[in-house]
């Protein structure tokens, strides 16, 4: 970091309602994880509970969630480059975004190769110029790109949550190498490829949202939340539906229809996570007129997110892989579902416990000193955090 580069952006400089939308998205970003660790469940034989799950979660969490990270992802970047001129600021983001890969490799390699940083990381190293100085149309062709490939890509039968097919096969496999082995194919195709081409698009959707400042200043956008809020969340819900009824066996469509319902199902799940984070937005609104301590602590778990993100994944990979505890072939889904709720409450304790003492996240730390250089990771004593950082 030179001696004009500003560093990294203060917490009092920090808008509150992308990070209370990540401290929220993290719970999305657990149930729509941890039944990628479930693998005991028979096609055709899940409970009434189960099914009830999968229905709920299809239509709200799945296919929504890493959308929605992506925005905010998206969003973040342009955030992270604003105090900068185009060059530093292009340049920032590709440093950033390759130690992001480097990250990404240990936790795919070593925890869970569905893992998406980094994926986040090769699409901050390739399309830095665009976030950073693209022209909004660039943005938009990006976007649109992003949205036929999803719709292209994601046109087929899908597998059932909760059963080997809906699993990746190293948490199914009992010896350790053997996991690791078939996780190195796993993170390369489907961890780093796969989750890059799904989310390229919500990533321009979000640098777009960020050019405007949409969630930086939600006072002044909130007919443009609430619009945005209805437009997105009711397409999702019913492009969903279709896909839910046939994984809990209700509905029986030809192979022609199995194939649109997946596109329509992806295509939403677009549209849910601009709903989503517009959502977050007005309820940053409210919150702005009367801050709460529930509202604090979400704040907490965004400004840590990706430490947060990493946690979730060390518990899931203690508990459920076949090479671990193996619960993974017992647990219904619903106990998942409920294990994964659990385990954002407790990350978000932690977050709370780590802005009260005032240090950052683990993680943001690490990345912050390999991105800015020794020193910008220090944390700040108790007597020096700042105001926004305490919930």
């Amino acid at each position: 970091m030179t001696a004009a580069d500003p560093g990294a952006t203060p917490a009092a400089e920090r808008a509150p309602a992308p990070d209370l939308a990540r401290g929220v998205m993290l719970l999305l970003i657990a149930l729509a994880n941890v039944h990628r660790f479930v693998f005991g469940a028979v096609p055709g034989q899940l409970g009434g509970v189960d099914r009830a799950v999968v229905l709920v979660e299809t239509v709200l969490v799945d296919g929504r969630a890493y959308p929605l990270f992506g925005l905010l992802f998206g969003y973040g970047v342009v955030q992270l480059a604003r105090r900068r001129d185009a060059r530093s600021g292009v340049a920032l983001v590709r440093r950033r975004g390759g130690w992001m890969i480097a990250i990404g490799l240990v936790y795919g390699l070593l925890l869970f190769s569905g893992e998406i940083v980094g994926a986040y990381g090769v699409l901050a190293v390739l399309l830095a110029g665009v976030l950073v100085r693209g022209s909004e149309a660039a943005l938009f062709t990006v976007a649109v790109g992003g949205l036929v490939l999803v719709g292209a890509l994601t046109s087929g039968v899908p597998p059932v949550p909760g059963s080997p097919q809906g699993s990746f096969v190293s948490i199914t496999l009992a010896a350790p190498m053997q996991a690791l082995v078939a996780r190195t194919g796993e993170w390369a195709l489907s961890g780093l490829l796969g989750q890059a081409v799904g989310v390229v698009g919500a990533i321009a959707i979000g640098a777009l949202a960020a050019r405007a400042r949409v969630l930086d200043e939600p006072e002044q956008h909130r007919r443009l939340l609430a619009r945005t809020a209805v437009a997105g969340l009711v397409p999702a819900v019913l492009g969903g539906l279709p896909q839910a009824l046939l994984l809990i066996g209700v509905w029986t469509p030809s192979a022609e229809l199995v194939a649109l319902s997946s596109s329509v199902h992806a295509l939403t799940g677009y549209a849910g996570a601009a709903g989503y984070a517009a959502l977050f937005g007005l309820l940053a609104c409210r919150v702005g007129r009367a801050p709460s301590r529930a509202a604090g602590a979400l704040r907490a778990a965004g400004q840590r997110s990706l430490s947060c993100y990493l946690t979730q994944s060390v518990v899931f990979v203690a508990l459920f892989p076949a090479w671990t505890l193996g619960l993974g072939a017992t647990t219904p889904l619903w106990g998942a579902a409920l294990i994964g709720i659990g385990t954002w409450l407790l990350t978000v304790a932690l977050a709370v416990t780590s802005a009260h003492t005032g240090r950052r996240g683990p993680a943001e730390a690490l990345l912050r000193r390999l991105t800015y250089g020794p020193g910008s990771g220090r944390n700040a004593r108790p007597g020096e955090a700042r105001p926004d950082e305490r919930v």
